[in-house]
């Protein structure tokens, strides 16, 4: 058979549509593609970002080439052509960070435990230090003459201009020798000058060993003090402008603290190993004594911080658990609660210093100013949380170019925000206010201006604006719709800015530091496998729980979703997380997993519950003392807010996370049954007795003086209440949420003969999942239950 060519013509053209059509089928997301290794699959975005010196240079790390590690990648700024650098050329690189002098003509860093000193316009290094010993935290001495640096516990300064180096510090483990002269007892002190007395060899020998502790005295005159520390140790040592006083902190740590151990089964040895982990929460922990080492007086002392207000103070939770016990209210003596010292601060003109102190229950944090000759103390604020005030150390603080006023963010308002304390007065001045998260702060080089990044426009975007030192006026810089991680060159020009959007993976862009500029893309990180799928931009939403606040969340709905349809709600993690936002998600393979299930017809919710970051003080402490309790009745909420609004089947919801999500996941299908029909419960925190101390005890206090707060909070006392169908995962191997949780878990479960549920393991994982062939096992076994129990299509 024959076909002329202007039928072949005509037959090729009717096949076009077709072809065209079936090129832009969307492409169909699996279990397995998305968990596959995402370096591969969908890219490696841009990290590690700094500048060169001069300002001119921006190095990333990249791996565009799918190679095993990431490299180091290089562009001009004002330029948008990126480079590899060379094996040669990194070799000549100079590390980032480090410690500028005042005028920025220096900087200083280690380097494999080994100090180095670069001059900026020279661009000439040179290494200070080539020891075996690791030296350590550099940093210029307030005239710039000398160079300190810590080594083997104890502080060092090198002088610049003619190299010597100074030992500073002699600390000291044990106890101080006895003192071979001293005779206290009567006896001994009679026997011993009878000898003098009566032997003239005695007498001789006696001067000779006089004379040489002198000769031995005199020669260690310019040496440092030798300061016995006993058992303890030392950090935190900070010379002071003077160079006279030198401030250190001593840590005790409890010697009898049981540490956790976890049995790793897969092993090259084929033996069982034992890894090393933490103490569970209440378990005791360091205390910590401030020093302070005058070298003029050759005398060290000890601060007190008894004057402290509210030192003494018995926390609200301990005098209401006293009265429900019956117990007097002043029936035990007030203690002195144990704090944690941080700093001192030294102003810009070295005059004046102020030190941090945080009690160890976190319920205080004060502001000091401090006379290190006087060692005299007073309070210029004290932040007080019954609950527990936020962040870790000092939090964020400094000195204004007045060398008068300090700098500090506090939640005094019910949000993150950046205030001046006069150091002599106390007189405290308002910068930001307003219903927002201050969440970076930097001032300018020239001290004139704040830069700042805050999420003001939204909870959800994060933004870097300029701000007034006083706070008169401030300048939003990014424009683009969600999230900016800026890095100024040090000229502060221009600015290295890693960007994503909720369905855009974090790229390199590059700007002027100035209103109005335009972003210029620099790196196109994703692969084409990865963009051939229309990732979906979820709609971040707000609906009222039942309490009246608003909560926010980010909702997956399916184009045209069927009435009466399955919903799955997906709990993030905690530490202090958020994730209904408009960028790119740390959990972005739950992210990909939640398109796939929308393909399938379901509807998925995302929710920033009670204790999630960027909402402000309230939020955050919502969970206060009941786990379990705001932060799960606001899933409840949403899932009947699924129901009303959105036509969703009240019996056909189901709920997954992990860690924290774990957690929230099985208290809903202990304790809410009929709200959650299936749960996936990824490597959970069954019983907060059995977690860690820093992030445990901030919540639900300790477990042996607020016991009622751990039981009303942890799973395993609510597992009879199981209805649904759950699964539970957890890598054998976590160091973080042991894997004896989950079980102890199961083990009560099975005594109380429960049948619907089910438990996967993981030999060779942690806390968070690495090999792919795991998240693949892990989620493949997820959607099999929600299909097996919320799909009905599936069922059928």
């Amino acid at each position: 058979m024959h076909f002329s060519t202007k039928a072949l013509l005509s037959a090729a053209m009717a096949l076009l549509p077709f072809c065209y059509s079936h090129a832009q089928t969307k492409p169909t997301l699996t279990v397995e593609k998305i968990m596959q290794d995402p370096a591969k699959w969908i890219g490696t975005s841009p990290s590690n970002i700094y500048w060169s010196d001069d300002s001119k240079q921006v190095y990333f790390q990249w791996n565009p080439e799918k190679a095993r590690r990431d490299s180091l990648y290089t562009v001009q700024a004002g330029s948008k052509k990126v480079s590899k650098v060379s094996a040669a050329e990194r070799r000549t690189l100079f590390t980032p960070g480090g410690t500028y002098n005042q005028k920025r003509t220096h900087r200083v860093y280690e380097r494999g435990g080994d100090i180095f000193l670069v001059e900026v316009k020279s661009n000439k290094l040179r290494q200070l230090t080539k020891t075996v010993e690791r030296e350590s935290s550099p940093a210029f001495t307030f005239d710039e003459q000398e160079i300190t640096f810590l080594k083997d516990g104890n502080l060092y300064a090198w002088n610049i201009a003619n190299g010597q180096t100074k030992q500073l510090t002699d600390f000291r483990r044990g106890r101080k020798p006895a003192d071979p002269d001293a005779v206290n007892d009567k006896q001994d002190r009679f026997l011993r000058d009878q000898q003098v007395e009566l032997l003239q060899i005695i007498q001789k020998r006696e001067e000779e060993r006089k004379q040489q502790r002198l000769a031995q005295k005199e020669a260690q005159r310019n040496r440092p003090k030798e300061i016995y520390i006993e058992d303890r140790s030392v950090d935190n040592i900070i010379l002071s402008p003077d160079e006279r006083y030198i401030t250190y902190r001593l840590v005790s740590r409890p010697a009898n603290s049981k540490i956790a151990q976890v049995p790793n089964y897969v092993t090259a040895s084929g033996y069982t190993e034992e890894i090393p982990t933490r103490t569970k929460v209440g378990d005791a922990q360091a205390s910590y004594e401030l020093g302070l080492y005058d070298t003029k007086q050759d005398t060290t002392y000890l601060i007190s911080f008894k004057s402290l207000p509210g030192i003494q103070d018995k926390p609200t939770y301990l005098q209401e658990n006293q009265k429900k016990s019956g117990a007097e209210a002043g029936s035990a003596a007030s203690e002195t609660r144990k704090i944690t010292m941080f700093g001192p601060f030294y102003s810009g003109d070295g005059k004046k210093a102020v030190l941090v102190a945080r009690s160890n229950d976190n319920k205080d944090r004060w502001i000091m100013s401090f006379d290190p000759a006087t060692r005299v103390i007073n309070v210029l604020d004290r932040q007080h949380d019954e609950a527990w005030i936020n962040g870790y150390g000092a939090g964020d603080i400094g000195w204004m170019p007045d060398n008068q006023n300090v700098w500090f963010v506090s939640e005094k308002s019910g949000y993150a925000h950046l205030y001046t304390v006069h150091a002599g007065s106390g007189q405290k001045t308002t910068l930001t206010s307003g219903k927002f998260e201050v969440q970076n702060v930097q001032m300018s080089k020239d001290k004139k201006y704040w830069y700042l990044i805050t999420n003001q426009v939204h909870p959800g975007e994060q933004h870097f604006y300029r701000m007034s030192l006083n706070g008169s006026r401030t300048e939003q810089i990014t424009k683009m719709t969600g999230a900016h991680e800026v890095t100024m060159s040090p000229d502060e020009k221009t600015l290295a800015v890693r960007y994503s959007y909720s369905n855009k993976p974090w790229e390199l862009y590059l700007m002027d530091n100035k209103p109005g500029a335009k972003a210029v893309q620099i790196t196109q990180s994703t692969t084409a496998e990865f963009n051939a799928y229309p990732w979906r931009e979820p709609e971040v939403i707000t609906y009222k729980a039942a309490d009246g606040a608003d909560v926010h969340a980010r909702l997956y709905k399916p184009a045209n979703a069927a009435p009466g349809g399955p919903a799955v709600i997906f709990v993030h993690g905690a530490g202090y997380l958020q994730n209904a936002h408009k960028w790119w998600s740390t959990y972005f393979r739950e992210y990909m997993f939640h398109n796939l299930l929308v393909d399938k017809g379901y509807t998925v919710l995302d929710i920033d519950y009670r204790g999630s970051a960027g909402y402000g003080r309230d939020w955050r402490t919502g969970i206060y003392r009941h786990m379990g309790g705001k932060d799960l009745s606001d899933h409840v909420d949403g899932a009947k807010m699924l129901v009303e609004k959105h036509g969703i089947d009240p019996k056909r919801i189901g709920i997954y996370g992990g860690s924290y999500g774990g957690f929230i996941t099985l208290m809903a299908m202990f304790t809410q049954p009929d709200v959650f029909a299936a749960g996936a419960a990824l490597r959970s925190v069954t019983d907060w007795a059995h977690y860690n101390h820093g992030y445990t005890s901030n919540i639900l206090n300790e477990p042996q003086t607020d016991s009622l707060a751990y039981v009303r909070s942890s799973p395993i006392y609510f597992a009879e209440g199981l209805k649904g169908a759950l699964l539970m995962c957890h890598g054998m191997v976590d160091t973080n949420v042991h894997f004896q949780d989950i079980v102890r878990l199961s083990q009560r479960l099975i005594e109380l003969g429960k049948e619907n549920w089910e438990l996967a393991v993981y030999p060779v994982e942690d806390h968070g999942f690495v090999e792919p062939s795991s998240w693949t096992d892990e989620y493949k076994r997820i959607l099999k239950l929600f299909e097996t129990n919320l799909n009905n299509t599936a069922r059928k």
